[in-house]
């Protein structure tokens, strides 16, 4: 009887439909123009001309019609265009899950790791006597059988309470994350798109707490001259605005939303390109963003500090090679004992991710 035939990959897209084809790269789009459908669809029709997306049996129109259909766009009363539905945010989030943490398979019920023995999801290979309250499905059907043999032989075998041993529990621990995104106009500068890959891990991260962590908390704030909080659903509207970079601003935000969590692990990750330019002194901005800037720098140092102090370490990711820069984020780390990041767009979501990874299975 023939088993299994093992054969070369194919990553041909000819089993997929026409519909799953032309979304994948609706989707894509809609995270460029940062969920306007509008202009995504206008993508799309230069993107089918130029390469002949679509045919004779199914047009871009049909493809409006089947999102419509599948919940995916919905009619905006007020503008009279169309928007997209949560629907279509969680897909775009599941999208650049996909593409940036490919590579994972999903594991168990979310979990933090730790050395130590408790209350938990994954067992370990101890055993210890039984307690009241110890879950029935711990218990070691063969080390209580053996007890039992031991303690009461075989001629009048019984089990009783003493005789059952359960299998020991690694304790799990929560933890507390703020994603920290810069929106100043340096994102966008000189032409080169970072905004968007910036956007994407953010995505990716969200997803995957809340699909294989979901007893964890992430909050996300964005930060320009200002810093704010916006929601999970806000992501693939996130866009660039005229704003310097007030890091203060962000990093005071981060952890007032981490002293309210409960959680005993809590950190920050911030991803950037630039350099701190931006503060509020008096009530009014204290700008400058022509070099790095005394003032400015030893206030964000200082919060480094109280971070440490409060044991949030902070994670930065910049994209950046500016040696002058680089070297801020030197001190910056070393102040608060975090850990830094100098990476350029390409390869953003996946340091992102194995920082994120090794960071929950360390020992707090």
């Amino acid at each position: 009887m023939l088993g299994y035939r093992f054969s070369k990959f194919d990553p041909s897209d000819k089993d997929q439909t026409p519909f799953d084809k032309l979304f994948k790269i609706f989707k894509e789009l809609l995270t460029y123009t940062s969920g306007d459908v509008n202009e995504a669809i206008s993508w799309l029709n230069e993107l089918d001309n130029e390469y002949k997306l679509t045919d004779n049996k199914y047009g871009i129109g049909d493809f409006i019609e089947d999102l419509k259909k599948k919940g995916y766009l919905k009619d905006d009363e007020v503008t009279g265009g169309m928007t997209i539905t949560p629907k279509t945010e969680q897909a775009i989030r599941q999208n650049a899950l996909e593409e940036i943490f490919g590579k994972l398979k999903k594991g168990n019920r979310g979990s933090h790791k730790t050395p130590f023995s408790g209350l938990g999801d994954e067992r370990s290979s101890d055993s210890r006597p039984f307690e009241f309250g110890d879950a029935l499905e711990n218990i070691s059907l063969t080390e209580s059988m053996r007890n039992a043999q031991i303690n009461h032989g075989m001629d009048s075998f019984k089990l009783t309470q003493d005789d059952l041993e359960v299998l020991e529990t690694e304790f799990n621990t929560n933890t507390s994350t703020v994603l920290m995104i810069d929106i100043s106009h340096s994102m966008i500068l000189y032409g080169e798109d970072r905004i968007t890959p910036a956007k994407k891990v953010a995505m990716a991260l969200a997803e995957l707490i809340t699909t294989r962590y979901p007893k964890d908390t992430l909050d996300i704030i964005v930060f320009g001259n200002d810093a704010w909080q916006i929601e999970i659903k806000d992501l693939p509207y996130l866009q660039v605005g005229p704003f310097h970079t007030n890091t203060i601003a962000g990093l005071e935000l981060a952890m007032d939303l981490l002293r309210r969590r409960k959680n005993a692990n809590k950190q920050i990750m911030m991803v950037t390109d630039g350099k701190p330019t931006c503060m509020m002194e008096n009530g009014e901005y204290y700008k400058n963003s022509f070099g790095l800037d005394r003032k400015i720098i030893n206030k964000t140092l200082t919060l480094a500090k109280a971070a440490r102090r409060l044991r949030i370490p902070i994670t930065t990711f910049m994209i950046a090679t500016d040696p002058h820069l680089q070297r801020f984020v030197e001190e910056f780390t070393e102040v608060n004992h975090g850990k830094a990041f100098y990476t350029g767009l390409k390869g953003l979501g996946e340091l992102l991710f194995e920082d994120f990874e090794r960071g929950r299975k360390k020992r707090m």
